[in-house]
């Protein structure tokens, strides 16, 4: 298999990079620019409610990252409730006609869990409005099933809260997800670093969504290098079929034999 043929779908839309970044905590639109390119990600996730992408007077993320070359994933982060969330998206769509979104609805602004309630409302109707909901949720199987049921296109169980960088704290659930679906299943949230990427990825996920991980790295461009590797090769991984694990040792070299 040649590295380009391993693509994704979602949506309609096929993708080779299974890297997501996000375009907060950077320094600047360059900086962020930089390591988009650096990622070899073929997706930026937006803040509606955070970032400019429609005001032309003011500096605007699309002067740096060409949403011709890249696509835009508007996203409700800073929402708690489905009618806020909706309202959000209702306006990214106005503003630049994207209907391939990222829905999160927060509980709470400690943990920055998910409310599965509202956004499981907030799917349904933005699925029903044509909308192609991404979604954030639990680390859940259940959960998860119920998304997909409702309309969404991808779901993103998170791996451990929202800029923590705990790493993946429930690989069983994850992989329950995984095998539950029949949409793509992306990680999203407390990745760390490159061996948390590459977990994800060999539990058998689409992809991983990152953000904090390559903005507040001491050198965010060699960190976002080093997750697009982390994920090829977690992918690969996960493709090879992995030994089995054993209880004992077992030699690499055989014992008949031996002079």
């Amino acid at each position: 298999m040649t590295e380009t043929s391993d693509t994704w779908t979602v949506a309609g839309r096929t993708f080779t990079s299974r890297l997501i970044v996000g375009t907060g905590k950077y320094k600047d639109f360059a900086q962020n620019a930089a390591a988009v390119e650096a990622s070899g990600a073929e997706i930026v996730t937006v803040a509606v409610r955070r970032v400019n992408i429609s005001d032309p007077s003011a500096p605007m993320l699309t002067d740096f990252i060409d949403p011709g070359k890249i696509t835009y994933l508007p996203n409700t982060a800073g929402c708690f409730t489905a009618d806020e969330a909706i309202r959000t998206l209702r306006l990214a769509r106005e503003a630049g006609g994207w209907d391939l979104v990222k829905l999160e609805v927060l509980g709470e602004a400690r943990t920055l869990y998910p409310d599965m309630r509202e956004t499981l409302k907030a799917c349904e109707v933005l699925a029903k409005e044509g909308f192609a909901p991404m979604v954030y949720c639990v680390d859940d199987p259940i959960a998860a099933k119920q998304l997909e049921e409702a309309g969404a296109v991808a779901v993103m169980p998170l791996g451990a809260p929202i800029g923590s960088g705990l790493g993946i704290q429930n690989r069983v659930t994850i992989r329950l997800i995984v095998e539950g679906a029949n949409v793509p299943v992306l990680v999203d949230a407390g990745v760390g670093t490159a061996s948390d990427a590459a977990v994800a990825m060999e539990l058998g996920c689409d992809g991983v969504l990152m953000n904090t991980a390559i903005a507040e790295a001491k050198d965010p461009l060699r960190m976002a290098r080093a997750m697009r590797l982390a994920v090829e090769a977690g992918r690969d991984a996960y493709l090879s079929g992995r030994m089995g694990t054993r209880k004992y040792a077992d030699p690499s070299s055989p014992l008949a034999g031996l002079i």
